[in-house]
Formats: C-alpha cells, sequence, structure tokens
C-alpha cells in the first residue's frame, strides 16, 4: 500500500495582486507550517520521502515543519492563478475578485473556462496542468511507504479531481475549501487510488488557534 499526504502551504501574502508577491509565507503561516509539523512528528513522524513544489512558499512550509532537505519537484507547483485572473478578465470582461464573496463566485468561473480550452492567454493550458499534477501523483502512488508532498490548493484540487472523478465544476467546490496548512490523505491500494482524508487541521483545533484558520 501507499500513503500520499497533501499539504498546502501556509498562509502566504493574502493581498498579494501577483504570482511573484504572492510566493512569500505571512508570520502566520510559518507558525502553522510549525504547528503541523510537531503535530506530524507526534503522530506520524515517519515519511519515506518528502517533495514540495519549487516555489517559496512551498519550500518555506516544508522546511518549518521541519523538513530541510525535501526533494522539488516542478510537477507540484500551483496553476498561475493570477495569469488565469488576468487573461479571463482581458479576454472576456469578466473582473478579478476583491472580496472574499466575489472570490468565491469568480473561482468556478476561472476554472470553467480555463478546463474548456476558452482562455486563450492562460500561462499554462489546463490539460498540461492536469497531465504533470496526475503524473506526479501516479508516480508515488505506485511506489511503497508514505509520502508527504508539500503544495497548493489547485494542486490538492487537483489531485482530488482524479482520485475522485471528479467534474470541473466538483473541483472548483474543493478547492474553495481547502485552508492553508490543511492535511489530505490519498491511499492506494487494491490497484486503485483513494481518498482517506479531507482538509484537516487538527494542529488548529485548539480554541486558542481559532484565529489561525485561513484560506487565503
Amino acid at each position: 500500500m501507499a500513503e500520499i499526504i497533501l499539504v498546502r502551504h501556509g498562509q502566504a501574502i493574502s493581498d498579494a495582486t501577483d504570482e511573484a508577491s504572492y510566493d512569500r509565507l505571512s508570520d502566520l503561516g510559518r507558525q502553522q507550517a510549525r504547528w503541523l509539523g510537531a503535530h506530524l512528528r507526534a503522530t506520524g513522524p515517519h515519511f519515506d520521502r518528502v517533495i514540495t513544489g519549487t516555489l517559496t512558499r512551498q519550500a518555506d512550509t516544508a522546511r518549518a515543519m521541519g523538513h530541510e532537505s525535501a526533494t522539488r519537484d516542478a510537477r507540484a507547483n500551483e496553476l498561475g492563478y493570477f495569469g488565469l485572473v488576468a487573461a479571463l478578465e482581458a479576454e472576456h470582461g469578466i473582473p478579478a475578485p476583491k472580496t472574499p464573496a466575489e472570490f468565491a463566485r469568480h473561482l468556478p468561473q476561472v476554472i470553467d473556462h480555463w478546463t474548456r480550452d476558452r482562455i486563450d492567454g492562460a500561462p499554462e493550458r489546463f490539460g498540461d496542468f492536469a497531465t504533470r499534477v496526475c503524473g506526479l501523483i501516479d508516480e508515488v502512488a505506485a511506489a511503497r511507504g508514505r509520502t508527504l508532498i508539500v503544495t497548493s490548493g489547485g494542486v490538492i484540487g487537483m489531485a482530488m479531481r482524479h482520485a475522485l472523478g471528479l467534474g470541473n465544476g466538483g473541483m472548483a467546490r474543493m478547492m474553495l475549501q481547502i485552508t492553508n496548512s490543511s492535511l489530505h490523505r490519498l491511499e492506494h491500494v487494491h490497484g486503485m487510488l483513494m481518498v482517506a482524508g479531507f482538509n484537516a487541521t487538527p494542529h488548529l483545533d485548539l480554541p486558542e488557534r481559532a484565529h489561525a484558520r485561513t484560506f487565503v
């Protein structure tokens, strides 16, 4: 059996308006990662391999969790959200969201247009994104043991879509629920990839950490 633990990075710079500015952890994001690392060391310390994407916020989350020597794999990198948003507005007149409520309505529109190849200026085609993420998941699932992958919400959404056979609307709705530093578990048993857990935050469940549950 193979077990895959997917972790979304800690909170990044939430008021960023471009990829470069967003690719830094906030102070709270580093604390979330430290708490998660302590929880995993106390409850299931052994991983056969640790993988992060090449993005700064992903690698820094792994380091704050206590994994200094993680393998970097660009297949775990996030989709280019800000580029998609800009292209969607330029090509279809759908403005960028300004509030959390607007974001909740906007993300499914982004995903819908992207999956149907209706965003010509997309930084990456949806099919290419799906191929690289699913390729990584399938490669890790074929190996024995436990793998930790520190990544981002879009990658986790794609992994869930892959395991559950979701439609694109279902993937978008799952992405909206993924909290910073959350845990997601996949298991490969009997030749099948199955979901064993989604969006768990046991390291944030104490009442005094309620403020640390963030989505952006």
